[in-house]
């Protein structure tokens, strides 16, 4: 009775050290954009170096994502997360009062390092302490990453108002959050256990020679370019269709909001079945019919295609569903989490800009909406091989 007390003791620590690391993992990306322009204005910030901003999380996810195995097959996937989420916690302090644009940017991509070593390494943690609940424990923290990205987009203007209209108030108040999330991970670095499990695996996995890993990776990289591409123009594509911009806002919004339920109840469903290939391909079919909509008269129906693509923005906590499910170990699941995000967040690189490009090139939004209809292939396809049910 007692060791049962100690063990359910046990999963609740480690379930809430998950859920308080989670709500870091986006809102220092998604606290920038509101204020960019006081920033700017502030910093003497050129629009290019606002470009790089906008392109460092990426860049970071993709490559320091890699050297996450590495660093976890050494000191345990624990202490690695609280090596992250202190690299986060350090550069939201430091980056509102660096005194200088570059310097701006220096310390975001040290906390952006913070949350790419975050990133591959939770499934890790969820596939080692819930081996039997993958699918609701990754739902959780999925919606836990999806109220923490809305509640920084939504409150930083505010929070700015409060204190007078100073941006660097608003921002490094978020650093708040990333401090609470220090202690329990403080305490399950000095537990040996999950350590362990990432350094007595036989021999490690070349998860880049398994189709299965190639497979997620094309499917992580296809659904962040469609979300990357609804975060970076779906407002513009409404508001050029005629609508009011506290409409089209308002649209993004039920984008967003969708995924706050929706990342509970999809991953705890996938996590029960054997094969998640079905799921990826309803999720295309949404997807779908969202872009095709959009192409077809954005002022139509615009609640409606909000909806089908707030629907197919479940395909990322399906996605960490998946890579947690594929690896037979711990150790095998921060190896593929780390290839599946890292080559996933390249491909994604440059379908926003590409949106852009062919924009400005016909002058219009029926050829980069008819672009992002055709990717939505290439996602199902890759979802159903990633779906099925096999392991490395």
């Amino acid at each position: 009775m007692v060791i049962g007390e100690k063990t359910r003791t046990g999963s609740l620590f480690a379930l809430t050290a998950l859920l308080l690391a989670a709500v870091n993992l986006r809102l220092a990306v998604t606290s920038i954009g509101p204020v960019l322009t006081e920033i700017r204005t502030g910093l003497g910030m050129s629009a290019t170096v606002a470009g790089l901003l906008t392109s460092v999380p990426v860049v970071c996810f993709a490559v320091i994502g890699l050297t996450a195995p590495r660093l976890a097959a050494r000191f345990g996937a624990p202490r690695v997360i609280l090596g992250g989420l202190s690299l986060l916690t350090t550069g939201l302090l430091v980056r509102p009062y660096s005194g200088g644009s570059l310097l701006f940017l220096l310390f975001s991509a040290v906390a952006m390092a913070g949350i790419a070593l975050v990133n591959v390494l939770l499934p890790s943690i969820v596939k080692d302490r819930f081996p039997d609940r993958v699918g609701a424990v990754t739902g959780l923290y999925s919606v836990a990453l999806n109220i923490g990205a809305t509640t920084a987009a939504a409150a930083t203007v505010p929070i700015t108002g409060a204190f007078g209209d100073d941006w660097r108030l608003g921002l490094v108040c978020w650093s708040l959050a990333a401090v609470l999330a220090l202690p329990p991970w403080l305490l399950l670095a000095r537990d040996n256990r999950s350590a362990a499990a990432q350094t007595t695996t036989p021999a490690p996995v070349r998860v880049s020679r398994h189709p299965v890993a190639w497979a997620l990776a094309v499917y992580f990289g296809m659904q962040s370019t469609s979300a990357y591409v609804i975060i970076g123009w779906l407002p513009e594509i409404y508001r050029d269709a005629g609508l009011s911009a506290s409409l089209a806002g308002v649209l993004f919004a039920v984008t967003s909001l969708l995924g706050v339920p929706l990342s509970f109840l999809l991953s705890a469903y996938a996590g029960r079945l054997r094969s998640q290939s079905g799921i990826a391909l309803a999720l295309g079919a949404f997807g779908i019919a969202g872009w095709a909509g959009l192409w077809a008269s954005p002022a139509a129906a615009p609640w409606l295609w909000a909806i089908l693509l707030g629907v197919v923005n479940a395909a990322f906590p399906l996605a960490l569903t998946m890579i947690t499910l594929r690896g037979r170990s711990p150790a095998t699941v921060v190896r593929l989490s780390a290839f599946a995000q890292s080559v996933g967040y390249l491909i994604a690189i440059p379908g926003p800009i590409l949106v852009g490009a062919l924009h400005d090139w016909s002058g219009g939004w029926r050829l980069p909406l008819g672009f992002m209809v055709a990717l939505m292939l290439p996602q199902m396809l890759a979802g159903a091989l990633a779906g099925r049910n096999r392991q490395i």
